[in-house]
């Protein structure tokens, strides 16, 4: 009997004919909650997924799961440690999307210091003014902290050199650096124009950026968030923006996905929202899925995976 694989429907094609390519049959969902999956693909072997929630004890209902291969690198949503006592192996793809994040993060942080997305949607409503009222202002000259100082970290710190800013980095892992200056936290929160984050979501760090931390900012200075929604304490976030104690924010993931529509981030015409979409490029989404891919191959040949964030000990 062939081995079969959940993958989300809108997996790229290229994942998908890797997984056929090696063999292994594959179950595509229109969602992946749990209850779906369990309900249509309970024998699964192995699971691509994406920003879903994943239990353990939706695990231990799978006799035959042996790999979880997250499509992306965050694997907030999935427990690594309890999934390793459950036998199943939890993968990541960490070198498919590190340059798409980091040039997404340059692009917002363009936008944002020029108004273009806000200046854009006045003058398609005829308010040819808006833009003398809203003006932006320059990179050149200013100071980019960057907190966390990974893959992405590293690539946004090169793309952005060019630009004639000063590179601020904090991230207590990194001893050296040879683009921009490490600097403690404190010192990124008060010196820094532009603040953007690139950390795992930690016990230590979940809401982390709060109240004390834009009390600290700049009245100028702006955050930018493509990491995860967690990273930030979002109540405080948006009293800060609606008071003016920070000048603006560029923000691509929340607390909820989708931001309802609700939400009051949609009435401030100081913050830039998008929706999740830091590695949504056509050759980043063909990167992760054949990462993914290739990882549960490996698992269900008998192989150790390549990017795991846990360890499955042979029986």
């Amino acid at each position: 009997m062939s081995q079969t694989v959940v993958i989300p429907k809108g997996l790229s094609q290229a994942g998908k004919d890797y997984l056929k390519d090696h063999g292994l049959e594959t179950i595509e969902l229109a969602d992946l909650h749990e209850e779906n999956i369990l309900a249509q693909a309970p024998n699964a072997d192995g699971i691509v997924l994406m920003m879903d929630p994943f239990r353990v004890e939706t695990a231990q209902k799978m006799p035959n799961l042996k790999v979880i291969a997250r499509h992306g690198v965050g694997y907030d949503n999935v427990d690594p440690a309890a999934m390793e006592k459950a036998g199943v192996w939890v993968t990541i793809t960490p070198n498919a999307n590190a340059s798409t994040v980091a040039e997404t993060t340059l692009a917002e942080m363009l936008d944002l210091s020029k108004n273009l997305t806000a200046i854009s949607s006045h003058m398609r409503r005829g308010e040819f003014g808006y833009k003398s009222q809203h003006m932006g202002f320059d990179l050149g000259g200013k100071k980019l902290g960057i907190m966390g100082f990974g893959r992405i970290g590293r690539m946004l710190a090169q793309k952005v050199s060019g630009l004639g800013m000063d590179i601020l980095i904090y991230d207590p892992f990194v001893k050296q650096t040879d683009v921009g200056t490490l600097v403690d936290r404190e010192t990124l929160f008060k010196e820094a124009d532009v603040i953007t984050l690139h950390m795992a979501v930690t016990p230590e760090n979940t809401n982390g950026i709060g109240k004390q931390e834009f009390a600290a900012m700049k009245s100028t200075a702006v955050l930018i968030n493509l990491g995860r929604g967690a990273l930030v304490d979002q109540p405080a976030l948006l009293a800060a923006l609606k008071t003016g104690e920070i000048g603006g924010a560029a923000l691509d993931v929340f607390d909820e996905e989708p931001l309802p529509l609700t939400s009051e981030f949609y009435s401030l015409n100081n913050v830039l929202l998008t929706p999740h979409i830091a590695s949504n490029t056509t050759e980043c989404m063909s990167r992760m899925a054949v990462d993914a891919a290739s990882e549960v191959v490996r698992v269900l040949d008998g192989k150790q995976p390549q990017w795991p964030v846990n360890h499955v000990a042979k029986d």
